[in-house]
């Protein structure tokens, strides 16, 4: 009985220690702090932070597959240069995510592992096909608009090292989407079959993209937690409404249609668009999407494939490491 009644008071105790330091954590947060890797932190914030980051690096690596795969088909040479341009920023991108999530305790095999298991999700707008060039244009306008819209708050996340890795993210992702934009007006304004291509692109790119900002405020899961902890400052259908309203104008320039013909503007200037099919994004993020299983099998592919880049870059390590060791005791 008595060792039960200490066990008890020392849970008793751990308890309002905990609470004391979840307090004086949110409070911190409220004062627009940053959170660093070594702050104490609620393991929950943990988890989501790990759990935001890792799906958003794992977004940027898939993200190169779709736009790969009109590299050797660009119709110039400049054209190519810059997509390979482009494809390698993602690159660097999801090597940027990755490290800032692993300062949360979580290695990068641990993070990689669940994404190619299929436990782990990307972006479900990576699982849609390029069909035709104009889709390169579309993605780079519509994505990684898109992706902008979504990821300039995160610049302001309570969370250090994800708002560092954000800044230079969104500069390199503002080149992409005016690249984009850029690829859209030359088709646009170029001869009736190309300004056809450009529109069918538009057509079957919209929905999907709509999606991205993920799925109604009513329905979201962490929205809450993450908004009262200044990991997200906007809900998602603020960013999609944010979004929408930017767009319609620019697809109006370019002369293209928005496929959603009960699309109007209210009185206060925003555009209202149609209901959004979420059974589809539902089924996309279950795996049924058009190119889920070539996404994750291409990953899987190239993982094995560097197995022996990763290896012999941890030998080397090795070696090297035991070279100053053995150079220092002498």
């Amino acid at each position: 009985m008595y060792t039960q009644a200490l066990n008890t008071s020392d849970g008793d105790d751990r308890a309002v220690e905990d609470a004391a330091r979840a307090a004086e954590f949110q409070a911190r947060i409220d004062q627009d702090e940053r959170i660093e890797p070594n702050d104490w932190m609620p393991a929950a914030y943990r988890k989501t932070l790990t759990r935001q980051i890792s799906q958003h690096a794992h977004s940027e690596i898939v993200g190169m597959l779709p736009e790969g795969n009109w590299i050797t088909r660009a119709p110039s040479l400049r054209r190519k240069a810059a997509l390979l341009a482009k494809v390698q920023d993602e690159c660097g991108h999801g090597l940027y995510l990755y490290a800032a999530a692993e300062t949360l305790g979580t290695s990068r095999e641990e993070l990689v592992d669940a994404m190619l298991a299929g436990k782990a999700k990307y972006s479900s707008i990576f699982n849609y096909p390029t069909l035709t060039w104009a889709d390169i244009g579309t993605i780079g306008w519509l994505v990684d608009g898109a992706a902008i819209m979504n990821q300039i708050p995160l610049c302001r996340c309570s969370y250090g090292p994800y708002a560092r890795a954000m800044i230079r993210v969104c500069k390199e992702e503002s080149f992409h989407q005016r690249q984009g934009f850029e690829i859209m007006v030359t088709l646009c304004r170029g001869t009736a079959e190309q300004k056809a291509m450009a529109q069918n692109a538009l057509d079957r790119w919209w929905w999907p993209v709509l999606m991205m900002f993920g799925p109604p405020d009513q329905a979201s899961q962490h929205g809450d937690t993450s908004t009262r902890w200044k990991i997200k400052r906007f809900s998602n259908d603020e960013l999609r409404q944010k979004f929408v309203d930017a767009t319609v104008p620019q697809a109006q320039f370019l002369g293209l249609t928005i496929p959603d013909p009960g699309m109007k503007q209210n009185e206060n200037g925003n555009w209202e668009y149609s209901p959004i099919d979420w059974e589809e994004f539902k089924q996309v993020l279950a795996g049924n999407g058009p190119c889920n299983r070539d996404r994750l099998a291409a990953r899987r592919k190239a993982h094995e494939e560097g197995a022996w880049v990763r290896e012999a870059a941890m030998a080397y390590a090795e070696k090297r490491k035991s070279r100053q060791l053995a150079q220092a005791a002498e």
